[in-house]
């Protein structure tokens, strides 16, 4: 059983394993774009690679450290000889295809599965390639530890303590030292300060260190938390080429300057000068730096679901402290109002705080698609290029947790069945490279994201024979419209992919894509074009926690309307009300009518407010959809804290009925929260 530092680390582990990862995708992705290896790439890619192989090696994780070495050792060959043009293309395929065996076991890692122990012939294979590449000379490519030593004779440490470290150093022509301490929130430390060796080899090869054996003893890292880190340069110069980057260095918390050995000399009779032999007189390192500030750090996400869940608590204390009964008659000074506006501001501003720290970019995961688009295109044997538009967009972790599937899903759906082969395309007129756009737009109370394809659209006469076939239609066939039959992709079960392959038809699973998005407070809309393409947009809301609501009374029963989607309050009398052709009834509003849902009517409740003239009309609406809901009167408006029904009403099909969640009210009542489009749908 893990304790509780291990288990620390091993999130420490995947937290940075998955984001160098990530990382290295983007840089292959690039250089496969540029067909070439730049310097700066080839460095990069080496320190992942050695990154991943010192952390998984002291996790223990054998499958991973083997084939990040082996990676490391071919890149550091690399980046020391090149590599020919010929060999770039089966370089960058051998480099995916270890990146997705650290992903997967990572994974495994992270569901507590064994890990691969059959390695052995993906290890030849990098061997071989590498031998390929260096004509049979590759030998065992050193790492930047024995590079580093190679150039600069190695400092045999056998005196204790920091002056007899620096006397040593000193003897072997590194007279400037310094001294770096690590944030204690690193872990790993010894990790952490070979990463800080990696870095500054970029641009000083001829520097040592101490402790010496940071990559491979764990023990170190407990040296370098008391007694820091130690470095040791031939020259000032070299120092303080080197400073630049322990300032930027992530895990960097301060650092000083090592005061320099006394020494003595003396002149030969003949006048010239002896060579001149430090002593072990030496008072320390000296800070001559403000302790470096972080600019970022990594919370968990638990920890910030608790302060949400806190930040709620608070706003509805506030409420029932504010609004409490026993107030009510009192003859209160302006002191309590006073009071109670500072308190309603301080709350909103600490919930402002709160939220902004769960925002992330929605880059995350829109840039996890540019590896889907180049794997389908080359499998697929298409063209076609990624373009992200409003990536900057920030929406909050949960809810971009809950649609990368759904988006990776549609990606794959457009490579699959939007994207034409490119003689089809040029045959259509079309540029031979087709286009997949991932679009984010912030609409204030709801974030828009699309994923469009120029491909060859929907075909509406096969998605309506397939129906068809499947007996889904309710009317007759030339009665529906293209909205309509879009809407036959979104049930479950339903697809026009006649063949099963590994990548999913348009329809395969567009149900759970459309499940997944709804569970979020989102929809999902189709839009196609016969051979212009097809468009999938979903509208999310910024965050699930908080939200601005209007409270309704309907008999003994309160409801919250989200602000965002009710468009007009009014008054109106029953000589508006008209009906469809299906006896439904529609009003009237500004030369436009719209259907009218009675909500005593749709959830069953007693009310003595059953004439149109006596209650309240509501217009709602979301992106495509607007009508009425009859209510018996408004309560006013109010910041509800969101939270989700019992999981035992799930029987009961709650949510498609129109109730997304409750919240608890200032006197203690509980108002339900009503999802506009799931209300329409269900009536």
């Amino acid at each position: 059983m893990m304790d509780n530092s291990t288990e620390s680390m091993l999130d420490v582990f995947l937290f940075e394993t998955d984001d160098l990862l990530e990382h290295l995708d983007d840089i292959l992705l690039a250089c496969e774009k540029n067909k070439n290896f730049d310097q700066d790439s080839i460095n990069e890619i080496f320190r992942v690679m050695h990154t991943i192989k010192g952390s998984s090696a002291m996790m223990q994780f054998n499958s991973m450290t083997v084939i990040a070495h082996k990676m490391e050792d071919l890149f550091s060959f690399v980046r020391e000889k090149g590599i020919s043009d010929e060999y770039i293309e089966n370089l960058i395929d051998l480099m995916f295809r270890a990146s997705d065996f650290l992903k997967g076991e990572t994974e495994k890692v992270r569901n507590g599965q064994p890990l691969t122990t059959d390695i052995g012939s993906f290890e030849q294979e990098i061997n071989g390639f590498l031998k390929k590449i260096s004509g049979g000379n590759a030998g065992n490519p050193a790492s930047p530890q024995a590079s580093v030593a190679a150039k600069a004779p190695a400092a045999a440490v056998t005196s204790s303590g920091k002056d007899g470290i620096q006397k040593q150093e000193a003897e072997h022509g590194y007279p400037a030292a310094m001294r770096v301490y690590l944030d204690e929130e690193a872990q790993m430390e010894n990790l952490r300060a070979f990463m800080l060796v990696n870095d500054i080899q970029d641009v000083i090869r001829n520097f040592e260190f101490f402790p010496k054996d940071i990559e491979t003893n764990p023990a170190t890292a407990d040296s370098i938390i008391h007694n820091g880190f130690f470095l040791f340069f031939a020259s000032k110069d070299d120092m303080k080429k080197a400073i630049p980057v322990i300032e930027h260095f992530t895990y960097t918390k301060n650092y000083g300057e090592m005061k320099p050995l006394q020494s003595t000399s003396s002149a030969s009779a003949s006048g010239q000068k002896t060579a001149q032999k430090p002593n072990a007189v030496s008072r320390g390192a000296v800070p001559t730096h403000a302790p470096v500030k972080q600019s970022l750090i990594n919370v968990n996400l638990t920890k910030l679901d608790t302060l949400m869940d806190l930040m709620g608590e608070i706003v509805i204390t506030e409420s029932m402290v504010t609004s409490n009964p026993a107030l009510q008659g009192l003859d209160l000074d302006d002191n309590f109002a006073k009071a109670s506006h500072q308190l309603r501001k301080l709350t909103d501003e600490l919930q402002e705080v709160v939220m902004s720290i769960r925002m992330v970019p929605i880059a995350t995961v829109f840039q996890k698609m540019n590896r889907i688009v180049r794997d389908m295109s080359r499998k697929l044997n298409k063209k076609a290029q990624l373009v992200l538009v409003g990536e900057e967009t920030e929406v909050d972790k949960t809810i971009v947790d809950s649609i990368s599937d759904p988006i990776m899903h549609l990606v794959r759906n457009s490579m699959d069945h939007g994207i034409e082969l490119p003689e089809d395309r040029v045959q259509a007129g079309k540029p031979e490279t087709g286009t997949v756009t991932l679009t984010a737009q912030n609409t204030g109370g709801d974030i828009l994201i699309s994923v469009t394809d120029d491909g060859a659209g929907i075909n509406c006469a096969k998605v309506l024979e397939k129906a068809q076939s499947k007996g889904m239609l309710t009317k007759a066939a030339d009665e529906y419209t293209d909205q309509d039959i879009y809407q036959f992709l979104l049930m479950p079960g339903f697809s026009t992919n006649d063949v099963v392959t590994e990548y999913s038809g348009r329809g395969v699973g567009m149900d759970v894509v459309k499940q997944n998005v709804e569970k979020i407070g989102g929809e999902v809309s189709i839009e196609s074009t016969p051979n212009k393409g097809t468009k999938t947009t979903f509208k999310i809301p910024l965050t699930l926690a908080i939200i601005n609501g209007m409270k309704i009374a309907v008999g003994n029963t309160i409801f919250t309307v989200p602000i965002k989607n009710i468009l007009q309050l009014f008054k109106t009398t029953g000589d508006k009300i008209m009906y469809d052709t299906d006896g439904h009834e529609i009003i009237k509003v500004r030369e436009s009518y719209y259907p009218l849902i009675r909500l005593y009517k749709a959830y069953g409740i007693d009310t003595e407010k059953t004439d149109i003239a006596n209650g309240i009309v509501i217009l709602v609406g979301t992106h495509d959809l607007s009508y009425c809901i009859f209510a018996d009167s408004l309560l006013g408006e109010q910041q509800i804290v969101v939270k989700n029904l019992p999981v035992y009403l799930n029987q009961f099909r709650v949510h498609k009925s129109g109730i997304d969640g409750c919240a608890v009210l200032g006197d203690g009542s509980i108002s339900l929260i009503l999802n506009v489009q799931n209300l329409y749908n269900s009536n």
